[in-house]
């Protein structure tokens, strides 16, 4: 029991302490080894040998992706694509569907790998600036950019390069495509019913005669000097927002087709790599212990991203080189913002390790896999607390296949599950309850839509948790009657 209570010590001071602002990459360790001593396990072997050691392994497993996206998504925005994508959507379909704008500015930006960071701080005040035009709250803007960048296009659709679809690659050697058909219609849960929420919240302020009122947008680099929303934001997310407002100004912004050309080399090239091209290499010199005794199944995912990104960044300078710049301002800018993301989920993976290792996590283990309703129930409602316990959806979705992964992937074979369901089914897990006041993204957004959670909060539930919560369930349920499609 004394074990058990320092399990749950730990994350609560881990939790209180990240939402009051304190680094994870302190936090996490500590809260580590104060779970070892109620356990009476040895700490210094804890630290370096399980902490260090799992913490080391995610950094380089994923810290490509890190690298990559951060860079790509610095490019799109010096090279001004993101604002040209953004305004196109908002002129195209006009004031009167201005939420429906914003969102798909959000979703085709986001979806086409650029970070959510770098997209909310130029959706946002090009988002005040509709909405003001639309006569629509503020109060709004920060449910419709999130539902546009962090909802459908980060863990249901197929093939997203978002970070939290490719750490269950590794785990369940699936691909970032994994279940398409049922993430396909996890996503069209979540975007028609958080556009229906916010078009029938817009429809109840203007029949009450609430029109536009804002206290105006925050510049980059007012926001990103916040240590309160650095902090946080660093943990949910894959760029380091204190590298917004650095790096080249651009001369003149591009055409939407050169703007939009990188983000189809992404999701095409992804595809090719996932689909055709990785399975029919010859990778049987992965078993070898040179290359770490792995399989394709394992690496392929990730491989598929790399060379996706890779090739979307290569593009992109092709088609922007004269916009960019001060290139190497930019390429310093967009590769600084990764170090400090990957290295803080890399300390929450750590602490994870840890307490999965303790003789006292047996409890918490057979607790979870004794839910009733099978495998699927118990990985859904494991992402879902421990991503809402850190504020992470990256970081509590691996913590949990660290600590479980091994275990729900016997099960699948058990049960006869398709692990590419149990991938869409972590991510949308993962996900959900993140969404809680104290993650970072949650707390970033508000700041740079120039809203409060008392004014926004109960928006970014309804989208951000129970939208998600519906494409949960309904992936589950068609999942469990008619497999992985």
């Amino acid at each position: 029991m004394l074990g058990l209570f320092g399990i749950f010590l730990a994350l609560a001071l881990l939790m209180w302490l990240a939402f009051r602002g304190w680094s994870i990459l302190g936090l996490a360790p500590v809260a580590a080894l104060l779970a070892a001593v109620f356990s009476g396990t040895p700490l210094l072997a804890s630290w370096t040998q399980i902490y260090m050691g799992s913490a080391a392994g995610f950094v380089a497993q994923f810290f490509p992706l890190f690298l990559l996206g951060a860079l790509f998504g610095k490019l799109m925005d010096d090279s001004g694509s993101v604002e040209t994508i953004a305004k196109f959507m908002t002129h195209r379909l006009g004031t009167e569907r201005a939420i429906l704008a914003v969102v798909l500015a959000g979703a085709l930006v986001t979806y086409g790998g650029v970070s959510l960071f770098v997209a909310m701080f130029v959706l946002a005040p090009m988002g005040q600036a509709l909405f003001k035009s639309a006569n629509i709250p503020n109060r709004l803007l920060p449910g419709a950019v999130m539902l546009g960048t962090a909802t459908f296009t980060m863990s249901a659709l197929p093939g997203t390069p978002a970070i939290q679809n490719a750490i269950p690659m590794p785990f369940f050697g699936t691909t970032p495509f994994a279940a398409p058909g049922l993430g396909v219609i996890a996503a069209a849960i979540m975007f028609g019913f958080g556009l229906w929420w916010l078009t029938r919240s817009a429809a109840v302020a203007r029949r009450a005669g609430e029109g536009f009122s804002g206290r105006g947008t925050v510049a980059p680099m007012n926001a990103a000097k916040d240590v309160l929303v650095r902090e946080r934001a660093t943990v949910s997310q894959s760029f380091d927002p204190a590298e917004i407002a650095r790096g080249g100004d651009r001369t003149s912004p591009p055409g939407i087709l050169v703007a939009i050309a990188p983000l189809l080399v992404v999701i095409f090239v992804n595809l090719a790599m996932s689909l055709v091209i990785l399975p029919r290499l010859d990778t049987a010199f992965l078993a070898e212990p040179l290359w770490g005794e792995t399989s394709l199944a394992s690496v392929g995912g990730v491989w598929s991203v790399i060379v996706a990104l890779s090739a979307a960044i290569l593009t992109l300078y092709a088609l922007n080189r004269t916009r960019l710049t001060a290139l190497r301002d930019t390429v310093d800018a967009g590769l600084n913002a990764s170090a400090l993301p990957v290295l803080s989920v890399a300390s929450l993976v750590g602490f994870g390790a840890v307490v999965a290792a303790l003789p006292a996590f047996a409890v918490v283990r057979d607790w979870v896999l004794g839910i009733e309703g099978g495998p699927l129930v118990g990985l859904a409602l494991a992402t879902n607390v421990l991503s809402a316990l850190t504020g992470s959806a990256s970081g509590g979705l691996t913590i949990a296949l660290g600590a479980l992964g091994e275990t729900y992937m016997q099960l699948a074979a058990e049960y006869g599950i398709d692990p590419a369901l149990m991938h869409r089914v972590a991510v949308i897990g993962a996900g959900s309850l993140d969404s809680l006041p104290h993650n970072g993204a949650v707390v970033t957004l508000l700041a740079v839509c120039g809203s409060t959670h008392k004014e926004s909060y109960r928006d970014i539930v309804m989208i951000g948790i129970i939208g998600a919560m519906l494409g949960l369930v309904a992936v589950i349920v068609l999942g469990s009657m008619f497999g992985s499609f």
